[in-house]
């Protein structure tokens, strides 16, 4: 049965079936292809998405621009509405919803996005809250296609760090949607939630996908993919000597990546990263705690493992599979 996403939210994945995620990939690997050949179709002509960030962006805010210039549409950046302070969520969506074909909202709440949703009337596109980023996992697992020979249902996916953040929750349940052996590598302190973990195996038994949980570092024997993000996410900044006391030891190393036993494992990192100090970030942490490189190593950032740069362009091309998707039917 052909997949049909037109007027869709995209707020979660946990929304869409493996089939659709999957619909969305191939898209954007054909637009990918085109952009790449100088094809532009202006699947989104006529079309006008506001872009609304209470956080700082720089892949985000990039590729939804970008991505709505490539295919003919207009989008609008806004950072300074009255939404919530003046004028009710509520109400803000109402009005966006008669100016706007699509809606992207980067922010805190995922009630808020949620929200949007209920009454714009029109799709709208999580591009971060506190609980979930699947725009992002798009984007990590159509990297993981092109540079894997294995089919996603057949890869090994281990997550280091903070593994209750954004990205722990997202990534683990991408990779229960497209039947991934998924790998948590944490201190328990900071594994996901219970009920989000209890959600995911359940939903195992129908996609064929493992979960475990571990605060053993040998957990990453066999991976496909090891993935990281920062220590300390947006909102958190007076948290880093406790994170960086809990997560040190889960630094991804050379030797880390040696440990997998696997010469073509890849690493993702779905950026900004702090592996050297080039940010005013890294330089204060460097003063304040005496580490030169945060949740990865330099040497394995700039390997040949590293994936992270074509890992970031494809935010541009599976955020265009989603626009259009969502607002086309393609």
């Amino acid at each position: 049965m052909a997949v049909c996403l037109k007027g869709r939210s995209f707020l979660t994945l946990k929304d869409y079936t493996p089939e659709e995620i999957m619909h969305l990939l191939q898209l954007a690997k054909e637009l990918k292809a085109k952009k790449k050949s100088g094809i532009r179709d202006k699947l989104l002509e006529g079309k006008n998405v506001v872009l609304i960030f209470d956080k700082t962006s720089t892949r985000t805010r990039c590729s939804f621009e970008v991505a709505c210039y490539d295919e003919g549409g207009n989008a609008t950046f806004l950072t300074n509405s009255q939404m919530a302070s003046k004028e009710s969520i509520e109400d803000t969506a109402k009005v966006l919803g008669r100016f706007f074909d699509g809606i992207e909202y980067r922010g805190f709440s995922q009630k808020l996005v949620e929200q949007l949703a209920e009454y714009s009337g029109v799709p709208v596109w999580n591009g971060l809250t506190d609980e979930y980023h699947p725009t992002q996992i798009l984007a990590d697992f159509l990297t993981i296609m092109e540079h894997s020979s294995k089919p996603l249902s057949e890869i090994k996916f281990v997550y280091v760090g903070d593994a209750r953040n954004n990205m722990g929750n997202s990534l683990m349940i991408g990779a229960t949607k497209m039947g991934m052996d998924f790998v948590a590598v944490a201190p328990r302190e900071l594994f996901p939630s219970q009920e989000l973990v209890d959600e995911m195996r359940e939903l195992s038994k129908e996609t064929g996908a493992t979960i475990t949980l571990t605060d053993d570092i040998s957990g990453v024997e066999g991976a496909d993919v090891i993935y990281t993000d920062v220590w300390v996410s947006m909102g958190e900044e007076d948290q880093y000597a406790q994170r960086i006391k809990m997560l040190e030891p889960y630094r991804v190393t050379m030797d880390m990546m040696k440990a997998t036993k696997n010469p073509d494992v890849l690493f993702l990192h779905c950026l900004p990263s702090f592996h050297d100090l080039g940010t005013e970030v890294a330089r204060r942490v460097k003063e304040e705690y005496g580490l030169d490189e945060m949740e990865v190593t330099d040497e394995v950032f700039r390997s040949r493992y590293s994936v992270v740069f074509d890992e970031a362009e494809n935010r541009m091309h599976t955020i265009k599979a989603v626009m259009v998707a969502t607002l086309t039917g393609k």
